[in-house]
Formats: structure tokens, sequence, C-alpha cells
């Protein structure tokens, strides 16, 4: 049983079939992350105005996050409602301006 196209093809089949499982696992293991984290917002829009609030949108799942025009970036949360991110912005501006009034004497 010393044929060599024999241990040829045994060798090749045994060389071949380690990156299989390795394919399977990191597959399983980016859908893990995918279903427990959500969308990593990576691709986002150009920035759009409405209302005096300037927000852009994920190109993957529609989430939207407020923008400031004049540092050029974005910030607060990410979420799906427009209203519900202009009614966190005036939150937060109320809360800026209280503590603005409330210096130490």
């Amino acid at each position: 049983m010393n044929d060599p196209m024999l241990q040829l093809k045994s060798d090749r089949l045994r060389k071949s079939s380690w990156w299989w499982p390795g394919i399977v696992a990191s597959s399983l293991a980016g859908v893990a992350v995918a279903a427990l984290k959500g969308c990593w917002h990576g691709k986002m829009g150009w920035p759009v105005g409405v209302d005096g609030y300037s927000y852009q949108v994920c190109l993957s799942c529609g989430a939207m996050r407020l923008f400031d025009e004049k540092s050029f970036t974005a910030y607060g949360p990410f979420r799906y409602d427009l209203d519900q991110l202009i009614a966190w912005e005036k939150s937060r501006s109320a809360r800026l301006q209280l503590n603005e009034g409330k210096r130490p004497a």
C-alpha cells in the first residue's frame, strides 16, 4: 500500500482540511458580534439640516446623530427618530444654560 498517488492524495486532503473549521468559527463569531452589537455606524452620510438642526444618517441602518457644523463633528446619541434627537438637544442646551447661571461666588 505504498502507492505514491494514494499517499499524495491523503497528504493533500490532510493539508486542505484544516482551514474549514477556521472559516466556520470566524464566520460564527462575526455573526454573534453583529447580533449582539448591531450596526457599527461605519458609513455616515453627509450632514443634512432641518429646522436649524443638522444631523447625519448611517447609510447601513438609518440611525441619525446630531452634527455640529462649526466643528464639523457628530455628537450625541444615535436615534431613529429625529424628534427624539431634537428633544435631547433642547434638554442638553437647557442644562448647559442652567449650569452657566450657577457659578460659585
